[in-house]
């Protein structure tokens, strides 16, 4: 019995003993990459290839679609000979993936691009360094966040999509209050959880007006509520639904370039989704993944992105998006309010 205790307490002492030298490798680890990430020196580019080439390869966990991902990563190889191993999941899992290594103290993963809140919530539990990339003079200043542990690569915009069968164009509204005229009562459907698109309108007409749209939209017009944003297009590509309100514009564009009776407009207000890439502050492939962080912040992947009908985040890309007015959201809002706005949104539009 006495023997067991103590090879238990060998045991638990060599654990703690193991945690602790592993804490200090990647403070150590997380100092030398933070000086690595932020160097703005002349030979910057050229060290950062190089040493990108030595490593090999890079780590990316994302929630970019397969259809476009792929072709990002066959140019990224082709153009810099490193190989990309990227895990894709919703970005739901891209978290869970990120901080469960995180607190396991993995160090696995080299770069994080997902959603704007969910790299904001991954920013709050220290996993990400900020880093410097000569593409930032490209980005608009008000999409960085005040920390810059992550910074926008791409924008999803709510957008209205219609039925082209259905629907002319000039018949859509310039302002989403347009859509309260009873011509359009049993036309219209929503996603079902958009609370998101909810709390940012409010915040762009202030809660009075906001409030009183919402209200009267759940009340007067009662939209149809369908479950997940694609599910919502393929039945407006189908004429099923006529409209779809606060329609995710990248799906849209994608249903129009497939030749789907799709078409999208930009009904003010625009709100915009960021969504993100960072760098983990222990990233075993520091240089590879600057080196990719560059590349999806660069003139040609931006363009790339708009092409495949996403919304690209430099002023260096042109698209169809890139004249677009927009309000965007701020990721740091949407996690803290989260509490405000799914609430009221159940109460108008799932209680019914």
């Amino acid at each position: 019995m006495q023997a067991g205790w103590m090879s238990t307490l060998a045991r638990a002492a060599l654990v703690t003993a193991a945690l602790a030298v592993g804490a200090a490798t990647q403070a150590q680890t997380a100092q030398a990459n933070a000086a690595l990430l932020m160097y703005k020196g002349a030979d910057r580019d050229q060290r950062v290839l190089e040493k990108a080439k030595q490593e090999g390869t890079v780590s990316v966990y994302t929630s970019l679609s397969p259809t476009d991902a792929k072709p990002l990563v066959a140019a990224f190889e082709s153009k810099y000979g490193v190989k990309v191993e990227m895990w894709r999941g919703q970005s739901e899992g891209v978290v869970q993936r990120v901080l469960t290594e995180a607190r396991a103290r993995r160090s696995a993963v080299d770069v994080v691009e997902t959603n704007g809140p969910e790299m904001e919530s991954i920013a709050r539990e220290k996993v990400l360094s900020e880093f410097y990339s000569p593409n930032f003079k490209d980005l608009p200043a008000e999409v960085f966040p005040k920390h810059r542990l992550w910074v926008p690569d791409r924008l999803n915009f709510y957008v209205v999509a219609y039925n082209t069968n259905k629907v002319k164009a000039e018949d859509i509204p310039k302002n989403y209050e347009g859509f309260l005229d009873p011509k359009w009562k049993g036309r219209l459907a929503l996603e079902a959880n958009d609370s998101e698109w909810m709390g940012g309108l409010v915040h762009a007409w202030g809660d009075k007006r906001g409030m009183e749209f919402f209200r009267r939209l759940a009340t007067e017009q009662k939209p149809e509520l369908r479950k997940g944003h694609i599910l919502l297009m393929q039945l407006i590509a189908s004429g099923e639904v006529e409209v779809g309100l606060a329609s995710y514009y990248g799906n849209a564009a994608s249903a129009k370039l497939r030749g789907g009776a799709v078409q999208w407009a930009a009904v003010e207000p625009v709100i915009a989704r960021p969504q993100g890439i960072g760098i983990s502050r222990t990233a075993p492939h520091p240089n590879a993944a600057l080196l990719f962080a560059d590349f999806m912040l660069s003139p040609e992947a931006q363009t790339m992105l708009g092409k495949s009908g996403r919304g690209p985040v430099s002023r260096a890309a042109k698209s169809e998006t890139s004249s677009l007015k927009y309000v965007l959201s701020d990721p740091s809002v949407i996690l803290d309010e989260s509490g405000k706005w799914e609430p009221a949104w159940d109460k108008l539009f799932m209680s019914r």
